[in-house]
């Protein structure tokens, strides 16, 4: 489970969140998911966007507008405001391909998305299997005409490094042939955050998890690799900015449905 935003204020009902992978198999280095949103009451609203390691296209289909928010190490609350819409997750990979820059250029930034024609066929269409299958075509389309790619080592440690209990980057390193330094500097160039911290996002991606499904805090620590948890407590308060109890309301608030059936775009 990827935790990319919350809204910063509680809402009088659920959020929706519906989320997909991409259909082709081919766009799995690429991609991480789609996800389609609105808020409690649909109107645009504040977010809190959490720390990620990777990028992610925010679109809103009611004319709030559309932006990409970059791998981040700390919450930060959004300038702009959305409230229903589709997102879509891009790995290093993907950033590189689709967007065209390596995504180390968007780390710690929210900048605008300028894809009208895209904007404008999601906002047309209706449900969110239509909306992701249009997405799906337009990913295949910008793969198709991409000019640019990453070594394909940096991309096996970003995955490693974000698995359950990782060795750490030393031993990934030394797994993939390269030294400590080559990593960190490929990292800070294609992926925006070090290798290190890239894992203790992965980490902390995980306690949101749990915490969303009510899961004790004591169990989330010792699951997610604290050492205890009061260490658990002081990561989540400096990644997010809440507490462990504030976050958990906060990701109550979600309401997730399954995937939805698609159509063709």
């Amino acid at each position: 489970m990827l935790v990319h935003s919350l809204p910063v204020e509680p809402q009088p009902a659920p959020c929706v969140s519906v989320g997909a992978p991409p259909v082709g198999r081919h766009l799995g280095a690429y991609v991480l998911g789609y996800g389609g949103f609105r808020s409690g009451t649909g109107a645009a609203v504040n977010h809190r966007v959490l720390p990620v390691a990777a990028a992610t296209i925010v679109i809103d289909v009611e004319g709030h507008g559309a932006v990409v928010t970059g791998p981040r190490q700390r919450a930060t609350i959004a300038a702009q405001r959305w409230g229903c819409g589709v997102t879509v997750g891009l790995t290093p990979a993907g950033v590189r391909a689709v967007l065209g820059m390596p995504m180390g250029e968007l780390a710690e930034t929210i900048v605008a998305f300028d894809e009208s024609g895209l904007v404008e066929r999601l906002a047309e269409s209706t449900g969110w299997g239509r909306r992701f299958a249009i997405l799906d075509g337009w990913v295949t389309r910008k793969l198709g005409e991409a000019r640019h790619s990453i070594d394909p080592r940096i991309t096996a440690a970003w995955k490693q490094l974000q698995r359950p209990h990782s060795a750490g980057v030393d031993v990934v390193a030394d797994g993939l042939g390269v030294r400590r330094r080559w990593l960190e500097q490929g990292f800070r160039h294609q992926v925006g955050i070090p290798p290190g911290t890239v894992a203790r996002i992965a980490r902390f991606q995980r306690g949101a998890g749990m915490l969303a499904g009510d899961v004790a805090l004591g169990q989330a620590a010792v699951e997610c690799g604290y050492a205890d948890q009061p260490h658990l407590t002081r990561e989540v308060r400096a990644m997010s900015g809440c507490t462990p109890a504030e976050l958990r309301r906060h990701l109550h608030l979600a309401q997730s449905f399954k995937t939805p059936a698609r159509t063709p775009a």
